[in-house]
Formats: C-alpha cells, structure tokens, sequence
C-alpha cells in the first residue's frame, strides 16, 4: 500500500510542476519595453512664406550673388533721428524718404551707411511690380550685381508695417541678409509683415514727397533683362543719387 501511495505522489507532483511551468511566460516571451521614439519634426526655419512673386527678396540670381562672406552689421553713427530725410534722385524725377531712427535704429544707420558712401549712385530700379513694390539699389544700367558686403540684423519686429509708401530692405530667405537694396511699397502689403511663424521684411521709412514719381516707376513696362526673365524696366531707371536732406 506505501508503494502505490508513494508513486500516486510523485504522479501528482510531477503534474503541478509541469502545469505551473507552462502558465509562467518567460522573459523572452514578454514584450520588451520600447523606448518611444523622437516623433517630433526636426525644426524647421521660418522661411518668408510669401510667394516669389511678392516678397521682395533680394533679386540677385544665383549665378551673380556676391561671394564675399558677410560682414557683422555694425551700427553707424547714431544720426539715426526721427526726422532725417533723403532725397532719391531718379531718371524719372526724385522723391523724399524720411527715415525712423526711432523705430529701426540698426537698419537706418546701415542705409545710411550706403548714402554716405555713394553706393546708390548709378544702379537701378531693376525691379518693379504693379501694385506691389519697386526695388533698387543692387544693379548697375549694365544689370551687373553692385558688391554690398555689410549686412544688417532683421528688424521687421519695430512695428513698422508694409503699408503703401513705405520702405524696407529687401533680402533673401536669410531674414539677416539685408545689403543695399531697398523697395518701396507700391500698396498694403500684409504679407511682407512678420508674425509668430516667420521674420518679415524690415520697414525703416516712408515716402514723404513724390510718391506720384514712385507711381509712376510702378507703372512702366517690365519684361526680360539681364539676369531677370521678369518684373525688370524695359527702360533702365536709373538712380542717379541718393543724399541726405534738411527735414521740415
């Protein structure tokens, strides 16, 4: 009788151990744990989101972009008042320019900086688009890029706006590549602002006397010429100088 209750026993415990080894899963049969990927994009640059064919970006093709590297803004002189004016003098007539030192003391004194040197005497307005800006300042009558080296720090945020008459730098996608060239708002043009998601083009004056000469730059007849395939004066117009003036 010992010997049968003795292998009974041994029956039984040898089913518990096997049942109790068949519902523990093991450790390779647990799901590892998965450490959650970054799924966050990469950061993306606000690029000015305006297309081409109204955001005044700084028109030098590629082939003809001047190679220097550029030159920290430096702030000029700080004749940056209120009230100071400039007079540009156009093939076409002039107008006058009264620049905010208050509001855009960096990107005035940097203009400033072209008018004192002479920069603007002799280029362009190779750009013009009706109902939205005429730009100059970067080209010569011979549509060759005029090397404007020193760059100036984006100030879109001054709360200058792109309204009609207005002017700002032009630039690249590069929101702090603002050389010398220049453009004048032809009409209300929101979309040059900034907002929460990308720089805007930097506003630093506004056209005081002879907008009617800017109307009338605005209105010329545009085509292909020299680097441009569109949007260029089919007859140069020509800035024969830029100077500073007496305010009222």
């Amino acid at each position: 009788m010992k010997p049968l209750l003795l292998t009974v026993g041994l029956i039984i415990a040898a089913w518990i151990t096997s049942g109790a080894a068949a519902e523990a899963p093991s450790a390779a049969a647990a799901p590892a744990a998965t450490a959650p990927a970054a799924t966050a994009p990469a950061a993306t640059a606000p690029a000015a989101t305006a297309p081409a064919a109204t955001a005044p970006a700084a028109a030098a093709p590629a082939a003809e972009t001047v190679k220097d590297q550029p030159k920290p803004a430096t702030p000029a002189a700080p004749a940056t008042a209120a009230t100071s004016r400039v007079q540009v003098v156009t093939s076409m007539g002039s107008f006058t320019i009264e620049l905010n030192g208050e509001r855009a003391p960096l990107t005035v004194a940097h203009f400033l900086r072209y008018v004192d040197q002479g920069h603007y005497s002799g280029t362009i307005i190779h750009r013009v688009v009706a109902n939205f800006v005429i730009q100059g300042g970067g080209f010569d009558s011979s549509y060759k890029l005029v090397p404007a080296p020193v760059k100036v720090v984006n100030e879109s945020g001054n709360g200058l706006t792109n309204q009609r008459g207005t002017v700002g730098m032009a630039r690249s996608q590069d929101p702090h590549s603002s050389d010398a060239q220049f453009y004048v708002n032809l009409y209300d043009n929101e979309a040059l602002d900034p907002n929460k998601t990308r720089w805007g083009y930097a506003v630093f004056g506004k056209v005081v006397q002879g907008m009617e000469v800017v109307d009338r730059i605005g209105n010329v007849s545009t085509g292909a010429r020299g680097p441009f395939k569109e949007d260029a004066p089919l007859q140069p117009v020509v800035i024969e100088r830029i100077e500073r003036v007496a305010g009222p």
